[in-house]
């Protein structure tokens, strides 16, 4: 279903409105409060319509006919499937047609096979910080391992990886321009890359995207930059974030902590305990496509639509006592990353990443705690619960 010219006009002029509001450690209080009294409220200052509760937030990312994903335009009005995170930002069928060629080159082969790499990776990392006696994680591990990891991957130097943490800062920050600006920066690094992959193939990633093929039908140039663009953006991302947001939940509960010192192999459920109860990325936009009643509010054709994952994780409908960290917690229907067709793709790979870099760590530095006299921050972004700077003392 095309949008209306008068829809594009309404997106536009609001969408620089929902970055106007920063996350901060606070949110899930004020979440809570949603909750309470609400399932669905307008939010003036984010200039849309924010979805709490988990079946609603469903609802949502499952009707693509009533909400859509494409929201960022050309000039002429068409889909911009590059600013808007490829896949992320397209609907059905051209979603379904995308993602059923990317599956076929980025298997759970493919991301099984990895685990050797990840480990020495780590190690390595790890290994650097030995003689230390504090380091902030998010420079010396959560953000350069999932960088490198997806760099081999893809087939890309990891020496560009601090260029990479630039634009991908960009990317998820409060600047609508500055995250427009990151998406055509990175674009343009793909397109000079693919070129090359396209006149000399070689064994990775890319290539294989290249090379996908269903029925008859490949990726466009165009679709394999989105692809890796997501992949890079989002897969560093979520796994750098996961890992700092793990920190802290176990910080914050040091029942668990130990726990996970004494049996190791409790440390995949605890993950997905921090995925709910620490949600990475807090919201991703939808777009009315026409009016109608919903939650018994009436909705216009171009409206904003927050479905808020970050709050229908703490919805006590489906997930009793939701407010408490409960590692065991089973069973754990999260939505931490997406739900739907817009599934997170990397959603094996972040998870094995973290898993392995949380665990040696841990080993390595059972005594670990944050640094009090150096404070953790967040990165200003209005939808992205990430750790800028995460100071920790390794020997307690």
């Amino acid at each position: 279903m095309a949008m209306s010219c008068a829809t594009r006009e309404r997106v536009i002029a609001s969408r620089k409105l929902e970055a106007s509001t920063l996350l901060t450690p606070d949110i899930y209080s004020w979440y809570r409060q949603q909750l309470d009294v609400c399932r669905m409220r307008y939010d003036e200052r984010r200039s849309s319509w924010m979805v709490f509760g988990y079946a609603e937030v469903q609802q949502v990312l499952l009707d693509t006919d009533t909400f859509s994903s494409e929201r960022t335009f050309k000039t002429d009005g068409s889909v911009d499937e590059i600013r808007g995170a490829g896949m992320l930002g397209l609907d059905p069928p051209r979603h379904r047609q995308l993602r059923a060629l990317v599956v076929q080159a980025f298997t759970q082969k493919r991301v099984g096979a990895l685990e050797p790499r990840i480990q020495a990776l780590t190690a390595n990392l790890i290994d650097r910080m030995q003689e230390e006696e504090g380091v902030d994680i998010v420079d010396a591990l959560a953000f350069p391992l999932p960088v490198m990891v997806i760099a081999e991957l893809l087939g890309i130097p990891t020496t560009d990886r601090e260029q990479f943490r630039s634009w991908t800062s960009d990317m998820v920050g409060a600047d609508y321009d500055l995250r427009m600006q990151g998406f055509g920066k990175m674009a343009t690094y793909f397109e000079a890359v693919i070129t090359e992959h396209m006149r000399s193939p070689k064994e990775n990633l890319i290539s294989e995207l290249l090379n996908a093929e269903i029925g008859g039908e490949r990726l466009r140039k165009a679709d394999v930059v989105g692809t890796c663009l997501l992949l890079l953006a989002a897969g560093h991302e979520t796994t750098a974030t996961l890992i700092g947001n793990a920190l802290w939940c176990l910080e914050e509960h040091p029942e668990a902590r130990a726990e996970v010192l004494r049996h190791p192999e409790v440390l995949p459920r605890a993950i997905e305990e921090v995925l709910r109860f620490r949600s990475v990325v807090h919201w991703l936009p939808r777009v009315v496509r026409r009016d109608i009643q919903f939650l018994g509010c009436h909705l216009s054709e171009g409206d904003l639509i927050l479905p808020v994952f970050a709050a229908a994780n703490r919805d006590g409908a489906q997930f009793p006592d939701p407010d408490r960290f409960d590692i065991h917690r089973s069973p754990n229907r999260h939505l931490g990353f997406g739900h739907g067709l817009h599934l997170c793709l990397g959603a094996s790979l972040a998870r094995l990443e973290a898993k392995i870099a949380l665990g040696e760590l841990l080993r390595r530095f059972p005594r670990m705690r944050r640094d009090k006299e150096r404070p953790a921050a967040l990165r200003p972004s209005s939808f992205v619960f990430s750790f800028d700077h995460y100071p920790v003392r390794l020997r307690g």
